[in-house]
């Protein structure tokens, strides 16, 4: 059986082995594959795995060998499951791999928001402490957490543990999501059917609902306006969650107090893109899902996912 895959540099960078893969069967193994060498570097493979190489129809119809698509990520996207299915090719998916990486990560980003840590560092090695009269200073305004109310928008398994870190900081909880939770743990948070009506009583509002077209803009104008103007957006899910252009105009025009983002609509981003100029937006290049521990996880479960299949007892099937 050959194995490629088709885009591994981004869960393996080096720090982590293929080898493993190597023991199901032929394996190669590319850092990227550009669009116009996708079919050649599958070739006669019968299973490939690919993290954000997209494998649409065309792909499938040229491929005609291939059984089994390991996608190395939980969204697949990226794949034509409709056209694999057809032609009764498996395709699977990570479920869950970073789930406490995301949800530390969004504390990362709303704790910078609040603490400016990397601009008061600045501040001091460029001397600025050095020369100031009394024994501390700092030009960003300082906040506590305690108190505040996060609106969690997505209650799966990364709002649910977003929404433990903040209940232990003493948190207040609001919920917009599909579904109610089927537990006790939670039993003191607010539930929103009306993501405006959230936004108007949240401080922070972080992001960890799917990409769906339901859900595609949902902070947009109408939202970013009803927040208050002290509130911080979080978003560590999907960047077309979010209208670029309003949360531009929100931030530009101090609707909204500030943003942290890992994720844009264009990843990466063009260098024009406005929401690089603002002075009160974080943004990190879609590293939340990244730490070792969670891409050493995912890995395994890519592993047990092929080896399940190549077994007939597929798993984690989309």
């Amino acid at each position: 059986m050959k194995i490629v895959v088709l885009d591994g540099y981004t869960l393996n960078p080096g720090d982590l082995s293929w080898e493993d893969f190597s023991n199901l069967g032929d394996l190669t193994v590319y850092d990227r594959t550009p669009k116009e060498d996708i079919s050649n570097r599958i070739g006669d493979a019968e299973l490939i795995l690919t993290n954000k190489t997209p494998i649409k129809k065309d792909i499938l119809e040229k491929n005609k060998k291939l059984k089994y698509i390991g996608v190395l990520a939980t969204g697949y996207n990226i794949v034509d499951v409709s056209a694999a299915k057809e032609q009764g090719i498996a395709v699977t998916n990570i479920p869950d791999y970073g789930t406490h990486a995301v949800a530390q990560f969004t504390f990362a980003l709303l704790l910078e928001l609040c603490h400016r840590v990397q601009k008061h560092s600045d501040a001091v090695k460029s001397g600025q402490w050095s020369e100031n009269a009394d024994f501390c200073f700092f030009n960003y305004p300082l906040i506590e957490l305690a108190g505040k109310t996060m609106g969690i928008v997505g209650f799966g398994r990364i709002g649910k543990q977003t929404a433990r870190i903040a209940k232990a900081m003493g948190m207040k909880l609001a919920v917009h999501s599909r579904s109610l939770p089927q537990t006790n743990e939670f039993d003191e948070l607010d539930w929103y059917d009306d993501i405006n009506k959230m936004a108007r009583e949240s401080d922070i509002m972080t992001l960890h609902c799917p990409l769906t077209e339901e859900t595609r803009g949902i902070i947009g104008r109408s939202v970013l306006e009803d927040m208050k103007e002290s509130a911080f957006l979080i978003n560590t899910a999907r960047g077309p969650l979010v209208d670029e252009e309003a949360l531009y105009h929100a931030l530009k025009n101090k609707i909204i107090a500030g943003a942290g983002l890992d994720v844009l609509e264009k990843e990466p981003p063009d260098p024009n893109n406005p929401l690089l100029e603002l002075d009160n937006l974080v943004i990190t290049p879609h590293i939340a899902w990244a730490a070792k521990e969670s891409r050493e996880r995912l890995m395994s479960i890519a592993y047990d996912n092929l080896e399940s299949f190549l077994k007939g007892r597929p798993v984690n099937l989309v």
